[in-house]
């Protein structure tokens, strides 16, 4: 029997089966508003097999966005846009998450087509935010360092967005702690230079995190799952790496989270990252491995064979996929019948089964 289809239980959610959805930004919201194209995009991965669709990082504030067209969750009319298309999702037997995030430097940019340069306030950008005075890179803009009172703020407005995310009709959050956004921005000792509680050690550094995971536990269902992205390492000497993440999934155990979704990178454009099939899955071995959570395993996971392998040798619970599920929205299907194993066709696409 295939463990890459066999089912997974969280909490009160039982998954069809292992095979994620990873969160992937399609830059097309007015407003924050998820449209259309939302729609048919997550339901196609959803009628393709998938045990959880996860939509798109979602800022819990204007100022949270990547760019001007990213989606939003900061007011009720954002989360009844969302109901919709959550609800084709579970129609379609796959479960429905969204994921919560904050881009702080990296925010206030072009869509990636337009060339994905920083936005200055009068070109439609705002003035970004982070822990400290320090820029993505040499063509972005100095952020500016976030008061002690800013960051207390920030735990509300996740719990806040995951309010909504509940009210319309998800059934995962994951909080977004990684790809060199807000609170990995915080985490990594390279881009967090503070001195006060929010800074310093290890600690100070983690604790918006962990606050963050806390506030949203309140007001997420004890019944539902609750996910954190992490990026394993910074893949730089001196900054963020795998053993404080192993220490960062012990407090986001501790405090009700589930499931650790182990990527890596994005704090900045100089990595070097050793890119290659599967090359992020020894870090989600890890982490299950000293943690004891439920992990995700994502990055270059493309042939059935090799994702049966990750979750069948334990080295993580599930698999996430991005690019592959953009290039084959039914691989799940396509995988299945690989592996020998059953997966739910919807009835429309019966006679190509």
């Amino acid at each position: 029997m295939s463990r890459l289809f066999s089912p997974l239980t969280l909490r009160e959610l039982t998954l069809r089966n292992r095979v994620f959805v990873s969160p992937m930004c399609q830059y097309s919201c007015v407003d924050g508003v998820p449209g259309d194209w939302h729609l048919a995009h997550l339901g196609a991965r959803a009628a393709g097999g998938a045990g959880l669709v996860i939509a798109e990082a979602t800022a819990v504030s204007p100022e949270g966005r990547i760019s001007p067209a990213d989606c939003g969750l900061w007011n009720d009319a954002q989360a009844q846009a969302w109901a919709r298309i959550a609800r084709f999702v579970r129609s379609q037997g796959a479960a429905a998450g969204i994921q919560l995030a904050h881009a702080g430097r990296k925010a206030s940019t072009a869509v990636p087509w337009d060339g994905g340069a920083a936005l200055a306030p009068e070109a439609g950008g705002w003035t970004v935010l982070a822990p400290s005075p320090i820029a993505f890179s040499p063509a972005s803009p100095m952020p500016r360092e976030m008061t002690a009172a800013e960051i207390a703020a920030l735990p509300g407005l996740f719990a806040a967005a995951a309010s909504r995310a509940l009210a319309a009709g998800f059934e995962v959050v994951e909080l977004h702690f990684a790809h060199g956004y807000l609170v990995h921005e915080f985490l990594s000792p390279l881009s967090n230079r503070r001195s006060d509680a929010y800074g310093g050690a290890f600690a100070g550094r983690a604790r918006l995190a962990l606050d963050i995971a806390e506030a949203v536990r309140r007001v997420w269902p004890q019944r539902l799952p609750l996910f954190a992205r992490v990026s394993a390492t910074d893949w730089l000497d001196g900054g963020w790496d795998l053993p404080q993440t192993v220490e960062l999934a012990r407090g986001l155990k501790a405090r009700g989270v589930d499931f650790i979704d182990c990527s890596s990178g994005g704090l900045a454009p100089h990595a070097k990252i050793p890119l290659g099939p599967g090359y992020q899955v020894p870090f989600a071995e890890a982490v299950r491995r000293e943690v004891g959570v439920a992990v995700g395993a994502v990055g270059l996971i493309t042939e059935p064979a090799q994702a049966e392998a990750i979750v069948a040798e334990g080295k993580a619970d599930a698999v996430l996929l991005a690019r592959e599920l953009l290039r084959d929205p039914h691989w799940p299907l396509r995988a299945a019948k690989a592996l020998g194993a059953s997966a739910p066709w919807p009835r429309q696409y019966l006679r190509a089964a």
